[in-house]
């Protein structure tokens, strides 16, 4: 077993034997409990437990379906065991639509969120803004494209300079996701039971929805259940596409080098 998982055994008390090793987990270890109860609770490891366990319960206390935080300590963060089978049923969809439309109702007093926060070796500057171009900007566009070649760097300076002519200056501070793809969405018997690994920040809305729909886009029935959108949707979806893609290709490599330069060619970039 790993030094994560005698850990773990050790903080809980359960023998290593009733730890598995579960299945994802890019971008840290998760282990599955079996307490000797019957209970099961998932374990999972990271620098910034506890800002995961504040967004789980902000995604909670929104009306959205999300893991009950069961404790954290000393980099584990406990939480229930949601059981799953990755069906994506229309009544799922129909159910995600209408959990995210909730999310997105809870509104911030600024663009961000109290604390920073990573995707894997990414690191996201949260600090609260007033102005919405700005934050998105520069503190998604161009602090996560700092480590890129000259070209690149230089293109994305260039659109990020450009924002406050391609998006909207005060839009409502939605809670977000801040993750919201498939491998983030939990689903069992046809119906949604939660959304995980959360990112949270307040922003535009439709950050999640262009993240949704980075690798294909859901059925009508989300879109039923999630709600009108505004005009200019699309031309703005290749912008909020733009972060995900530079995160991809800074966790994952060269294979999305082209993901990357299809979407700058698009924003005119």
């Amino acid at each position: 077993m790993s030094a994560f998982a005698a850990k773990v055994a050790a903080l809980t008390g359960v023998a290593e034997a009733r730890l598995e090793r579960l299945a994802g987990g890019d971008l840290s270890e998760v282990l599955l409990i079996r307490r000797p109860d019957g209970r099961r609770i998932v374990a999972k490891g990271g620098p910034a437990v506890a800002t995961e366990a504040a967004m789980l319960r902000a995604l909670a206390a929104a009306g959205v379906a999300a893991p009950a935080v069961e404790g954290e300590h000393e980099g584990v963060l406990l939480l229930e065991h949601v059981e799953h089978d990755g069906l994506f049923s229309p009544h799922a969809w129909a159910d995600i639509g209408a959990a995210v439309r909730n999310l997105h109702a809870r509104r911030g007093q600024g663009y961000g969120w109290p604390v920073d926060y990573a995707l894997g070796s990414v690191a996201l500057d949260n600090r609260q803004r007033r102005e919405w171009p700005e934050f998105w900007g520069e503190q998604r566009l161009v602090s996560t494209a700092r480590v890129l070649d000259r070209p690149w760097r230089d293109r994305i300076g260039g659109l990020a300079k450009r924002l406050r002519e391609l998006l909207p200056a005060d839009p409502p501070r939605a809670l977000l996701h801040g993750d919201l793809w498939s491998g983030n969405i939990l689903v069992a018997e046809g119906r949604l039971a939660a959304l995980v690994d959360p990112a949270c920040y307040y922003g535009h809305a439709e950050v999640d929805l262009a993240m949704l729909t980075l690798f294909g886009s859901p059925p009508p029935e989300f879109w039923d259940a999630y709600g009108p959108l505004e005009p200019g949707w699309e031309e703005r979806r290749i912008i909020y596409q733009l972060f995900p893609a530079l995160v991809h290709l800074r966790l994952f490599g060269a294979s999305y080098a082209g993901m990357v330069e299809r979407l700058l060619e698009q924003a005119r970039a």
